[in-house]
């Protein structure tokens, strides 16, 4: 039994194990193939495979030259979902990604408008370098990110299930960039930190892509099954342990009524909506490692993705050199 699990809740009915089993073997299937293409990015890739098992949204952090075009590619491949990446700059309006409604004249000379959806409808989008659109532009897709449809003209449009957005910034390239605020950075699930591979997967990076045949990327999973996976993390049971630790996490990264040696380091902290991603995740991440119940050691394993966009130090404390993840490490291993 997983760490921290209620045995009272621990009672799943034959229809859940039946679902879990055939699950846990669909995303096993696809967390090889996905391994088999990204190398020495593990770590991302089942951070990237928890976002969207969680129905999440993701942001993606990395130098150039790390494979987040490539993993948002692998991803929808795998698991069968229409794919499409959209390069943010600064003169993108929100009708190039959510579309627009167009003028339409018959051969009777009848006139009418007709929407022409944008990029926005699909079902895995990759936003590539989200901060270097205007906050205008930001806000259009992060709005149906939340909401998951549009409205254009007092029209709604609902997105296509499932819908995820996996977001690319450049931590290092700041000028000409409008920086997500905070409001809308908790909007996104998770915050993926992709750094250098180590000499072992960069040696194998320069093998296998630089000959004449390039690994690819098969389908594993359909939506159907997919959306079956995200309804069984859902329904997943979290022991009364795992919750409390959760509780215990985010409640103390905040600078009023937390832990009073980090909140007198702090602006803000995390929100409710961080309790819920963390709760969510930790469900996936139990999921993508064979398991029916997460434990404190997931809680512990997401609390530096869940919280990171969601925190800030105040100037004191930049200036004694502390940082978000050093303070999230010290919340975790109190855990």
């Amino acid at each position: 039994m997983a760490q921290g699990a209620n045995p009272a809740a621990m009672s799943l009915d034959d229809g859940i194990v039946a679902t879990a089993e055939s699950c846990l073997a669909a995303v096993g299937r696809a967390r090889d193939s996905i391994h088999s293409v990204i190398f020495g990015q593990e770590a991302v890739v089942d951070l990237a495979l928890v976002t969207i098992l969680s129905g999440g949204h993701g942001l993606l952090v990395g130098l150039p030259g790390l494979a987040k075009t490539k993993l948002v590619e692998t991803l929808g491949t795998v698991l069968g979902l229409d794919a499409r990446r959209v390069q943010f700059t600064p003169d993108l309006m929100p009708s190039d990604i959510l579309g627009t409604e167009i003028l339409d004249e018959d051969a009777e000379r009848h006139r009418s408008f007709r929407f022409v959806k944008g990029p926005v409808f699909t079902q895995l989008l990759m936003a590539d370098e989200i901060n270097r659109a205007s906050p205008r532009t930001q806000s259009a897709l992060l709005q149906a990110m939340q909401e998951h449809h549009v409205s254009v003209a007092g029209e709604r449009h609902d997105l296509p299930r499932p819908f995820h957005v996996l977001a690319t910034q450049n931590p290092i390239e700041q000028e000409g960039t409008y920086p997500l605020p905070e409001a809308q950075l908790d909007r996104f699930l998770l915050e993926i930190d992709i750094h250098y591979p180590d000499r072992a997967a960069e040696r194998r990076i320069l093998i296998e892509t630089t000959g004449v045949n390039d690994q690819t990327a098969k389908p594993v999973m359909t939506t159907e099954e997919l959306l079956t996976a995200q309804r069984l993390v859902r329904r997943l049971p979290v022991g009364d342990a795992v919750v409390d630790a959760i509780l215990d996490l985010v409640r103390s990264a905040r600078p009023e009524g937390g832990d009073a040696s980090i909140g007198k380091k702090l602006l803000w902290g995390p929100g409710p909506r961080a309790s819920q991603a963390l709760t969510l995740a930790v469900r996936a991440r139990a999921l993508i490692e064979g398991r029916v119940a997460p434990s404190v050691a997931d809680v512990k394993a997401l609390a530096e993705p869940v919280l990171k966009h969601r925190m800030a130090l105040n100037f004191a404390a930049r200036a004694d050199g502390e940082t978000i993840p050093g303070l999230i490490a010290q919340l975790a291993n109190k855990l």
